[in-house]
Protein backbone atom coordinates (compact mmCIF):
# COMPACT_ATOMS: atom_id res chain seq x y z
CA UNK A 1 0.00 0.00 0.00
CA UNK A 2 1.71 2.81 -1.41
CA UNK A 3 2.19 5.64 1.94
CA UNK A 4 -0.55 8.23 2.92
CA UNK A 5 1.17 11.50 4.08
CA UNK A 6 -0.87 12.97 6.85
CA UNK A 7 2.31 14.28 8.67
CA UNK A 8 3.59 16.07 5.84
CA UNK A 9 -0.10 17.59 4.97
CA UNK A 10 -0.14 18.68 8.48
CA UNK A 11 3.05 20.33 8.76
CA UNK A 12 2.03 22.44 5.70
CA UNK A 13 -0.68 23.94 6.72
CA UNK A 14 1.05 24.39 10.01
CA UNK A 15 3.58 26.25 8.19
CA UNK A 16 1.01 28.22 5.45
CA UNK A 17 -0.51 29.16 8.96
CA UNK A 18 2.33 30.23 10.37
CA UNK A 19 2.96 32.59 7.59
CA UNK A 20 -0.35 33.98 6.82
CA UNK A 21 -1.67 34.65 10.32
CA UNK A 22 1.52 35.02 12.04
CA UNK A 23 -0.07 38.85 13.35
CA UNK A 24 -3.11 36.82 14.43
CA UNK A 25 -1.10 34.02 16.95
CA UNK A 26 0.85 37.81 17.63
CA UNK A 27 -2.01 39.25 19.15
CA UNK A 28 -4.10 36.13 20.83
CA UNK A 29 -0.06 35.87 22.50
CA UNK A 30 -0.40 38.89 23.97
CA UNK A 31 -4.03 38.82 25.36
CA UNK A 32 -3.02 35.38 26.99
CA UNK A 33 0.22 36.60 28.54
CA UNK A 34 -2.15 39.46 29.54
CA UNK A 35 -4.77 37.55 31.12
CA UNK A 36 -2.17 34.93 32.93
CA UNK A 37 -0.22 38.09 34.76
CA UNK A 38 -3.10 39.34 36.02
CA UNK A 39 -4.55 36.37 37.59
CA UNK A 40 -0.84 35.55 38.68
CA UNK A 41 -0.46 39.46 40.26
CA UNK A 42 -3.88 38.91 41.82
CA UNK A 43 -2.91 35.89 43.12
CA UNK A 44 0.54 36.97 44.29
CA UNK A 45 -0.69 40.03 45.72
CA UNK A 46 -1.75 38.81 49.46
CA UNK A 47 0.63 37.63 51.44
CA UNK A 48 0.83 33.39 51.16
CA UNK A 49 -0.65 32.86 54.92
CA UNK A 50 -3.92 35.48 53.93
CA UNK A 51 -4.60 33.70 50.24
CA UNK A 52 -4.56 30.47 52.38
CA UNK A 53 -7.30 31.97 54.57
CA UNK A 54 -9.14 33.05 51.38
CA UNK A 55 -8.51 29.45 49.95
CA UNK A 56 -9.89 27.85 53.27
CA UNK A 57 -12.80 30.17 53.25
CA UNK A 58 -13.52 28.64 49.94
CA UNK A 59 -13.22 25.21 50.83
CA UNK A 60 -15.00 25.86 54.09
CA UNK A 61 -18.34 27.60 51.98
CA UNK A 62 -18.22 25.09 49.23
CA UNK A 63 -18.27 21.68 51.27
CA UNK A 64 -19.82 22.80 54.57
CA UNK A 65 -17.19 20.38 55.87
CA UNK A 66 -14.37 21.11 58.62
CA UNK A 67 -11.58 18.61 57.04
CA UNK A 68 -11.63 20.37 53.49
CA UNK A 69 -10.44 23.48 55.29
CA UNK A 70 -8.16 21.59 57.69
CA UNK A 71 -6.62 20.33 54.40
CA UNK A 72 -6.44 23.31 53.07
CA UNK A 73 -4.24 25.19 55.84
CA UNK A 74 -2.33 21.90 56.22
CA UNK A 75 -1.48 21.32 52.70
CA UNK A 76 -0.69 24.82 51.36
CA UNK A 77 1.31 25.84 54.53
CA UNK A 78 3.23 22.39 54.20
CA UNK A 79 3.56 23.69 50.27
CA UNK A 80 4.81 27.72 51.55
CA UNK A 81 7.38 25.23 53.79
CA UNK A 82 8.68 23.48 50.71
CA UNK A 83 9.86 26.96 48.84
CA UNK A 84 6.89 26.36 46.35
CA UNK A 85 4.36 28.87 46.84
CA UNK A 86 5.12 31.24 44.32
CA UNK A 87 5.08 28.17 41.58
CA UNK A 88 1.93 27.48 43.48
CA UNK A 89 0.37 30.69 42.37
CA UNK A 90 1.67 30.41 39.07
CA UNK A 91 0.29 27.04 38.30
CA UNK A 92 -3.30 28.04 39.75
CA UNK A 93 -2.91 31.23 37.46
CA UNK A 94 -2.66 29.16 34.30
CA UNK A 95 -5.22 26.82 35.32
CA UNK A 96 -7.59 29.48 35.74
CA UNK A 97 -7.00 31.39 32.41
CA UNK A 98 -7.08 27.82 30.62
CA UNK A 99 -9.94 26.24 32.38
CA UNK A 100 -11.96 29.69 31.40
CA UNK A 101 -11.32 29.41 28.08
CA UNK A 102 -11.90 25.91 27.62
CA UNK A 103 -15.44 26.51 29.57
CA UNK A 104 -16.05 29.52 27.14
CA UNK A 105 -15.83 27.48 24.36
CA UNK A 106 -17.21 24.17 25.84
CA UNK A 107 -19.91 25.01 27.35
CA UNK A 108 -21.91 26.71 24.26
CA UNK A 109 -20.96 23.67 22.28
CA UNK A 110 -22.15 21.83 24.39
CA UNK A 111 -25.61 23.58 24.71
CA UNK A 112 -25.87 24.23 20.43
CA UNK A 113 -24.70 19.90 20.34
CA UNK A 114 -27.88 19.47 22.63
CA UNK A 115 -30.49 21.24 20.98
CA UNK A 116 -29.48 20.20 17.56
CA UNK A 117 -28.72 16.52 16.94
CA UNK A 118 -26.71 16.88 13.66
CA UNK A 119 -24.28 19.26 15.19
CA UNK A 120 -24.02 16.34 18.32
CA UNK A 121 -23.45 13.57 15.11
CA UNK A 122 -20.72 15.84 13.63
CA UNK A 123 -18.84 16.63 16.81
CA UNK A 124 -18.81 13.19 17.85
CA UNK A 125 -15.54 11.93 15.89
CA UNK A 126 -14.03 15.42 16.74
CA UNK A 127 -14.16 15.13 20.68
CA UNK A 128 -13.53 11.21 20.59
CA UNK A 129 -9.99 12.63 18.73
CA UNK A 130 -9.56 15.19 20.71
CA UNK A 131 -10.42 12.64 24.30
CA UNK A 132 -7.69 10.09 22.38
CA UNK A 133 -4.72 12.09 21.29
CA UNK A 134 -1.59 11.79 23.45
CA UNK A 135 -1.55 15.12 25.65
CA UNK A 136 2.31 15.90 24.04
CA UNK A 137 0.68 16.16 20.42
CA UNK A 138 -1.42 19.41 21.93
CA UNK A 139 2.07 21.22 22.56
CA UNK A 140 3.50 20.33 19.01
CA UNK A 141 1.39 22.74 17.09
CA UNK A 142 1.06 25.19 20.14
CA UNK A 143 5.00 25.62 20.36
CA UNK A 144 5.28 26.33 16.02
CA UNK A 145 2.48 29.01 16.55
CA UNK A 146 3.08 30.54 20.13
CA UNK A 147 6.98 29.75 20.42
CA UNK A 148 8.40 28.93 24.08
CA UNK A 149 7.06 29.88 27.31
CA UNK A 150 3.90 29.92 29.34
CA UNK A 151 1.30 30.46 26.55
CA UNK A 152 1.71 27.09 24.49
CA UNK A 153 0.84 25.72 27.92
CA UNK A 154 -2.04 27.46 28.13
CA UNK A 155 -3.07 27.13 24.56
CA UNK A 156 -2.23 23.29 24.92
CA UNK A 157 -4.12 23.00 28.48
CA UNK A 158 -7.34 25.03 27.46
CA UNK A 159 -7.58 22.91 24.02
CA UNK A 160 -6.96 19.22 26.00
CA UNK A 161 -9.49 20.69 28.06
CA UNK A 162 -12.31 21.68 26.13
CA UNK A 163 -14.24 18.01 25.61
CA UNK A 164 -15.67 17.22 29.23
CA UNK A 165 -17.10 20.84 29.02
CA UNK A 166 -19.07 20.08 25.50
CA UNK A 167 -19.87 16.71 26.88
CA UNK A 168 -20.88 16.82 30.21
CA UNK A 169 -23.06 20.45 29.24
CA UNK A 170 -24.89 17.98 26.71
CA UNK A 171 -25.56 15.27 28.85
CA UNK A 172 -27.02 17.78 31.52
CA UNK A 173 -29.33 19.54 29.40
CA UNK A 174 -30.20 16.25 27.34
CA UNK A 175 -31.20 14.39 30.59
CA UNK A 176 -33.38 17.28 31.93
CA UNK A 177 -37.23 15.98 32.15
CA UNK A 178 -39.06 16.16 28.78
CA UNK A 179 -42.25 16.66 30.32
CA UNK A 180 -40.90 19.84 32.41
CA UNK A 181 -39.61 21.26 29.60
CA UNK A 182 -42.98 20.71 27.69
CA UNK A 183 -44.49 22.61 30.80
CA UNK A 184 -42.27 25.41 30.51
CA UNK A 185 -43.42 25.59 26.74
CA UNK A 186 -47.34 25.48 27.30
CA UNK A 187 -47.01 28.83 29.71
CA UNK A 188 -45.72 30.50 27.11
CA UNK A 189 -41.86 30.42 27.75
CA UNK A 190 -40.04 30.84 24.14
CA UNK A 191 -37.22 28.74 23.64
CA UNK A 192 -34.43 31.03 24.56
CA UNK A 193 -36.11 31.51 28.38
CA UNK A 194 -36.89 27.71 28.53
CA UNK A 195 -32.81 27.53 27.98
CA UNK A 196 -32.09 30.05 30.46
CA UNK A 197 -34.52 29.25 33.00
CA UNK A 198 -34.92 25.41 32.76
CA UNK A 199 -32.51 23.72 31.02
CA UNK A 200 -29.61 25.07 32.32
CA UNK A 201 -30.51 25.55 36.09
CA UNK A 202 -31.47 21.31 35.80
CA UNK A 203 -28.39 20.59 33.94
CA UNK A 204 -25.95 22.69 36.13
CA UNK A 205 -25.00 19.37 39.02
CA UNK A 206 -23.82 17.97 35.38
CA UNK A 207 -22.29 21.51 34.18
CA UNK A 208 -20.64 21.49 37.36
CA UNK A 209 -18.94 18.12 36.88
CA UNK A 210 -18.04 19.71 33.74
CA UNK A 211 -15.94 22.50 35.03
CA UNK A 212 -14.50 19.85 37.67
CA UNK A 213 -13.31 17.51 34.72
CA UNK A 214 -11.90 20.45 32.97
CA UNK A 215 -9.63 22.16 36.22
CA UNK A 216 -8.68 18.35 36.15
CA UNK A 217 -7.17 18.12 32.61
CA UNK A 218 -6.12 21.50 32.74
CA UNK A 219 -3.61 20.85 36.09
CA UNK A 220 -2.36 17.45 34.36
CA UNK A 221 -1.77 19.33 30.81
CA UNK A 222 0.07 22.39 33.17
CA UNK A 223 2.15 19.96 34.63
CA UNK A 224 3.49 18.88 31.05
CA UNK A 225 3.29 21.91 29.32
CA UNK A 226 6.64 22.60 32.01
CA UNK A 227 8.56 20.61 29.53
CA UNK A 228 8.22 23.53 27.07
CA UNK A 229 9.16 26.50 29.29
CA UNK A 230 5.92 27.17 31.00
CA UNK A 231 6.56 27.91 34.71
CA UNK A 232 4.96 26.65 37.95
CA UNK A 233 5.07 23.46 39.08
CA UNK A 234 5.55 21.61 35.66
CA UNK A 235 8.25 23.32 35.77
CA UNK A 236 10.07 22.04 39.05
CA UNK A 237 8.95 18.24 38.16
CA UNK A 238 10.76 18.63 34.39
CA UNK A 239 13.51 19.71 36.19
CA UNK A 240 13.64 17.41 38.72
CA UNK A 241 13.30 14.82 36.17
CA UNK A 242 16.02 15.87 33.85
CA UNK A 243 18.51 16.85 36.67
CA UNK A 244 17.99 13.24 38.07
CA UNK A 245 16.83 15.25 41.38
CA UNK A 246 14.54 12.97 42.93
CA UNK A 247 14.12 15.93 45.85
CA UNK A 248 13.07 18.13 43.76
CA UNK A 249 10.28 16.10 41.48
CA UNK A 250 9.02 14.36 44.63
CA UNK A 251 8.51 17.94 46.49
CA UNK A 252 6.99 18.82 42.81
CA UNK A 253 4.75 16.53 42.77
CA UNK A 254 3.56 16.38 45.82
CA UNK A 255 2.51 20.11 45.35
CA UNK A 256 0.42 19.54 42.75
CA UNK A 257 -1.23 16.47 44.09
CA UNK A 258 -2.46 19.00 47.11
CA UNK A 259 -3.57 21.46 44.52
CA UNK A 260 -5.26 19.22 42.79
CA UNK A 261 -7.26 17.93 45.79
CA UNK A 262 -8.33 21.09 46.49
CA UNK A 263 -9.35 21.92 43.45
CA UNK A 264 -11.36 18.61 43.16
CA UNK A 265 -12.89 18.88 46.30
CA UNK A 266 -14.02 22.45 46.22
CA UNK A 267 -15.89 22.06 42.42
CA UNK A 268 -17.04 18.74 43.35
CA UNK A 269 -19.12 20.45 46.34
CA UNK A 270 -20.04 23.69 44.58
CA UNK A 271 -21.55 20.49 42.15
CA UNK A 272 -23.28 19.47 44.93
CA UNK A 273 -24.87 22.44 46.13
CA UNK A 274 -25.90 23.98 42.54
CA UNK A 275 -27.79 20.28 42.77
CA UNK A 276 -29.44 20.85 45.84
CA UNK A 277 -30.93 24.35 44.77
CA UNK A 278 -33.20 23.45 42.34
CA UNK A 279 -35.96 26.03 40.75
CA UNK A 280 -39.26 27.63 42.25
CA UNK A 281 -41.73 24.72 41.50
CA UNK A 282 -45.87 25.10 40.65
CA UNK A 283 -47.83 22.11 41.32
CA UNK A 284 -45.00 20.12 42.27
CA UNK A 285 -43.01 21.05 38.88
CA UNK A 286 -40.72 23.16 37.96
CA UNK A 287 -41.75 25.63 35.31
CA UNK A 288 -40.25 28.54 33.54
CA UNK A 289 -43.02 31.86 33.65
CA UNK A 290 -42.45 34.18 30.89
CA UNK A 291 -41.28 38.04 31.44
Amino acid sequence: MPRIPVGSAIDTAIQWLIHHAGPLFDGISAILLFCVNTVYRLLAAPMAFVLIGILALVAGLAARRVGIVVFTVLGFLLVDGMRLWTQTVQTLAVVIVAAVIALAVGVPIGILAARHGRASVALRPMLDLMQTLPVFVYLIPAVFFFGIGVIPGVVATAVFAIPPAVRLTELGIRQVDREIVEAAHAFGSRPGQVLREVQIPLAMPSIMAGVNQVIMLALSMVVVAGMVGAEGLGGVVVRGVTQLDIGTGFEGGLAVVILAIYLDRVTGAAGQLWGRRGLPRRGGSAVAVPA
